[in-house]
């Protein structure tokens, strides 16, 4: 089994919810990192959640975000299943940058 640290980014995510990564049928992930950055200078508010079999698991839900800020949303690590869906929404348009640091083993 191969191990790989790997990095999954979206950018100027808005109003719409972006899925960062889907994971893979063949893929064992742990996701190590969620970082998330204000790209404005007012204000936001940002949720990250993993959909799995049709439901949304919040990892963070309308977290504020300052001007220019950053916020790190996962203390720890979460396993992630196959199929997995890792998405994230901001309160406003164009607002909010997102890297996503897994492991995964193949």
């Amino acid at each position: 089994m191969a191990n790989t640290f790997k990095s999954y980014m979206a950018r100027a995510t808005g109003t719409s919810a972006v899925t960062v990564r889907t994971v893979a049928s063949s893929t064992q992930t742990v996701a190590i990192g969620i970082n998330l950055a204000n790209i404005l200078t007012t204000q936001i508010e940002a949720s990250v959640y993993i959909t799995r079999s049709s439901a949304d698991y919040y990892i963070v839900k309308n977290a504020p975000i300052p001007a220019q800020g950053a916020l790190s949303v996962l203390d720890g690590k979460v396993v992630l299943e196959a199929s997995d869906i890792v998405k994230v929404i901001s309160n406003t348009a164009s607002s909010l940058d997102t890297i996503l640091s897994v492991l995964e083993i193949t």
